[in-house]
């Protein structure tokens, strides 16, 4: 049930993010009598996409300055991996550790064959194997649900409507052309250029927030125990209070990624959140453990 109302949720959310794009289309199809410049950033938006999905493993292993380990180097990592992907019937994923001492994780790959799961030397100090086992399991559910496509196309989408909406917001600045623009209401359209960008990441970000929900759920299903996801989620988040990230560009475009927001409470605002509260992910997760219904 809970899986079938996140799918629901996404797909409702992805199509507000379509009509904000064909709202913004319309607009400049009015404003320039022609929707050849919305097919240009939406081809734009495309290749943005495809070589992001594509690369995904790649960035955010960069971003935190990950280095590839052998089972020689991390003997624990391993064993659990290899012991969840098999239970999955999943290939083994390439295993990287980043020298921070926040303590985060994170798993990305365009496709199971492709994938990479990384954690911080923090947390790997900070949870003892049970709980680190359930983090594991959280993160490996990311890639076998296909969330880094899920997230790619969202951004993606996000980033288009942001360019139009710049282009749109000039061209009200400075008057536009077309054959239509006494048909044109420039305070309604200088608005949508202003408001649609924010809504957009707005909606952008509630479909991470909605499927970290399906990876908490999976992920505690493949482990067959919730309560240590819970557990490594209450310690995720007094070890991020401790040592949280500085939110630079590169971590931004990755921290959707992580276990949990790597950033300080005060640099981000709920509304702009890339994860659900750590209290209702915790709540849902002992819903589980004691066979009750997860709220949807």
């Amino acid at each position: 049930m809970h899986r079938h109302h996140n799918g629901l949720k996404t797909a409702a959310l992805f199509g507000g993010m379509w009509a904000i794009l064909l709202a913004i289309g319309w607009m400049v199809a009015q404003m320039t009598g022609s929707s050849i410049f919305l097919l240009v950033f939406a081809f734009i938006g495309v290749a943005t996409t495809f070589y992001g999905y594509w690369n995904s493993d790649k960035l955010a292993i960069k971003a935190m300055h990950a280095q590839p380990v052998s089972e020689a180097e991390a003997p624990q990592m391993y064993r659990i991996v290899r012991e969840l992907s098999t239970k999955a019937g999943k290939p083994m994923p390439r295993l990287y550790i980043s020298p921070t001492q926040a303590p985060n994780a994170f798993a990305t790959g365009r496709n199971p064959e492709n994938a990479a799961v990384c954690c911080t030397q923090g947390i790997l100090a900070l949870l003892d194997e049970r709980e680190l086992r359930g983090v594991l399991g959280h993160e490996l559910m990311h890639v076998y649900n296909r969330d880094i496509l899920t997230s790619s196309v969202a951004a993606a989408i996000a980033g288009v409507i942001s360019t139009i909406a710049q282009f749109l917001s000039w061209g009200m600045i400075f008057g536009g052309g077309g054959s239509d623009n006494e048909n044109r209401n420039p305070i309604a359209g200088l608005a949508l250029a202003i408001l649609a960008p924010f809504a957009a990441m707005v909606v952008q970000l509630a479909i991470s927030r909605t499927r970290e929900y399906d990876a908490d759920q999976d992920g505690a299903e493949l482990t067959g125990d919730p309560l240590a996801l819970a557990s490594a989620l209450r310690k995720l988040e007094l070890g991020v209070a401790r040592a949280p990230l500085a939110p630079t560009q590169d971590l931004v475009n990755a921290s959707h990624m992580m276990i949990a927001n790597p950033f300080r409470a005060q640099d981000i605002s709920r509304l702009t959140a890339t994860h659900p509260p750590m209290a209702e992910r915790i709540a849902r997760l002992e819903q589980m453990a004691y066979g009750h219904r997860i709220n949807p």
